[in-house]
């Protein structure tokens, strides 16, 4: 019969390569939501210039832009969870001395960390929220003004910068060891 600490510590085990495992699929879903965004901005661009004098088109643009970046947003937290748990939970429980998994830890002390973290969140920024407003603004500067297009690009803008908001509050700007 197997001792009781070390089945604990094979389920604990367990439980972090499964983590590890959702953690990776996560960060690709999350990295190729980037590509799906710009493919799908460059169709909207391209079918609101192709049509010329339809402004309105573009307000196709931040319901795109913002659905995905709100998932890519989530996906990112997740990442970030799976390893605020293996660091705070499973290492702890694994290994008390804290030399287990040191990767999970090195990684956020870089010194660099901050300023690529503010990139990124300038890049985030950028692909998913500066796009959804600059084109409520130019269908607010080139029309058509009907009404139920003015409603929508306001809806449209308010989304936006919400999204603008939580990707900022997500950005986790933190170095620590």
């Amino acid at each position: 019969m197997a001792d009781p600490d070390e089945s604990a510590v094979r389920l604990l085990l367990v439980e972090y390569e499964r983590l590890k495992d959702e953690q990776k699929t996560r960060i690709g879903l999350r990295d190729n939501l980037i590509y799906v965004t710009l493919a799908a901005m460059a169709a909207v661009i391209t079918a609101s210039l192709a049509s010329k004098g339809h402004a309105n088109l573009l307000l196709l643009l931040p319901p795109v832009s913002t659905v995905l970046g709100w998932t890519y947003l989530v996906n990112d937290e997740k990442v970030s969870a799976i390893g605020r748990y293996i660091r705070d939970h499973l290492t702890p429980d694994l290994d008390p001395t804290g030399k287990a998994f040191g990767w999970e830890r090195t990684h956020r002390s870089d010194e660099r960390r901050r300023s690529r973290k503010i990139l990124q969140l300038i890049v985030d920024l950028g692909t998913f929220c500066m796009p959804a407003t600059a084109a409520v603004v130019i269908y607010w500067a080139n029309g058509p003004y009907h009404w139920p297009f003015v409603v929508v690009s306001v809806v449209e803008l308010a989304v936006a910068l919400a999204l603008a908001c939580e990707v900022v509050r997500y950005a986790d700007l933190d170095v620590s060891a």
